[in-house]
């Protein structure tokens, strides 16, 4: 028995000195050059709960939703999950982001909230699921849906306010979504098996605990991410500068909002489409589950990949990123019909990861730069609710090819239409390129927008 008790507080304190250590060098990394001093260290870390309690949110769903029932009555949960998580993004553009810029002098308790919301909501679903409530469970389901996508759109409108000199913007958000895709990485299996042993119920009040820990961090932000509040003359008139001024934005963020909209369609379609796909057809000497694990692990990948390179190329030619990265979607989309299998499939879901989140980092330093303080949020809020509403089209299209089309002919369709979209903007630079180029107008879109020569 003392021997036993010995090894066990051995392997308790190798294990607390991993911990600690691991955490230390985490912060080492976020709180790199100068983030720590600026507050971005602080969101990069509230960024990586964000993540890690969706992940656990997403790792119970879809055992509730997709793997613990059969293939005919999973597609018609997803399908009413889909189109009921499109509901609440009508009241994102049009109320939500409006809110949040009017709060801007209380941007710490607005990101803090969306925390402790999120935990309550998790308790809720975990209390319904044993009685198979779906009267709290999917309202609660879209509620989460819904406050993951402020904390987004509030991240995005602080992370200017808490950018060092050292960094720029793409940096910053390359390393907020680093931060989440590790999170979510390391996360998600864990869950999963979780889930397995205890129930989906348990995960969801695990992440219960993870949104609560993200208060703690969000808290820790600098005071200066609050601005002053704005005066009542100013305030009155802001409404109606918002709804003259959204919908007409510049060329730049029309151009990135839309080629995102392309990718996050592709990328709904093909998460939804493939994994009926691998549920329905086996692809020998793969089981099903392993498959779904490997296509999950490639659109996680491409993630990764995507963060790294934003990072790298720090956005200096980001109208070149996203007709690059929209091409290259295309070409092994293209490729993946010709030569279609298991392999193929998963090359496939890699670039779909890979331009998902390129793309998204670019529009974002866009948005960023492009867009005043009293208007952030509420742009943020429109790519959002675009993004989400382009993504659950796409996979509402996957669930119907899932019926009708096997692999080849699916992803040969999808080619074509990411083609089409493609010559479509490129068409479309070609003429605001001309149009740049006419007398009296700056020749470059840099001459006319001096903050993107950073």
């Amino acid at each position: 028995m003392r021997a036993v008790a010995g090894g066990v507080a051995r392997a308790c304190r190798g294990g607390c000195s991993a911990v600690l250590g691991t955490g230390r060098l985490t912060r080492r990394v976020t709180h790199a050059q100068g983030a720590g001093r600026s507050g971005l260290g602080s969101l990069i870390e509230s960024s990586a709960f964000n993540s890690a309690g969706d992940a656990l949110v997403t790792v119970a769903l879809a055992g509730t939703l997709f793997f613990g029932l059969d293939v005919n009555q999973a597609r018609g949960q997803v399908a009413l999950y889909l189109v009921v998580t499109m509901a609440p993004f009508a009241l994102v553009a049009p109320l939500i982001g409006p809110a949040l810029d009017r709060a801007r002098h209380v941007r710490r308790y607005a990101i803090a909230s969306t925390f402790v919301m999120r935990a309550l909501l998790c308790w809720a679903m975990a209390s319904a699921l044993p009685h198979g409530d779906q009267v709290t469970f999917l309202p609660a389901a879209f509620g989460v849906l819904v406050l993951s996508k402020a904390f987004g759109v509030l991240r995005a409108a602080v992370t200017p306010r808490v950018l060092p000199d050292e960094i720029t913007l793409v940096t910053a958000n390359a390393r907020s979504a680093f931060a989440g895709l590790i999170a979510a990485s390391i996360t998600a299996p864990l869950g999963a098996g979780l889930a397995l042993l205890i129930g989906a119920g348990w995960v969801l009040r695990i992440g219960t605990v993870v949104f609560l820990l993200g208060v703690v961090f969000t808290m820790r932000l600098p005071a200066h991410v609050d601005v002053p509040e704005v005066q009542p003359d100013e305030a009155a008139a802001k409404p109606r500068l918002l709804r003259r001024v959204l919908p007409r934005v510049g060329p730049v963020v029309a151009e990135a909002m839309q080629a995102n909209a392309v990718l996050r369609a592709f990328s709904g379609f093909l998460i939804i489409y493939l994994a009926f796909l691998l549920r329905q057809e086996r692809f020998d000497p793969v089981s099903h589950h392993v498959a779904l694990g490997l296509l999950a692990a490639c659109a996680g990948a491409g993630g990764l990949i995507g963060t790294a390179l934003g990072a790298w190329m720090k956005a200096r030619a980001p109208r070149f990123i996203v007709s690059a990265t929209l091409a290259a979607v295309t070409g092994v989309t293209a490729a993946g019909a010709a030569f279609f299998g298991l392999w193929a499939a998963l090359a496939v879901a890699t670039a779909a990861g890979l331009g998902q989140v390129l793309g998204k980092l670019s529009m974002d330093a866009v948005v960023q730069r492009e867009t005043g303080e009293e208007m952030r949020s509420s742009t943020f809020a429109v790519s959002e609710t675009l993004h989400q509403l382009s993504w659950v089209t796409g996979g509402l299209l996957g669930l119907g090819m899932s019926i009708v089309a096997d692999g080849r002919v699916a992803l040969a369709i999808v080619a074509a239409a990411l083609a089409l979209a493609f010559g479509l903007l490129v068409m479309r630079q070609a003429g605001s390129h001309r149009g740049a180029r006419r007398p009296g107008r700056p020749a470059t879109i840099k001459d006319a927008h001096p903050e993107m020569r950073a």
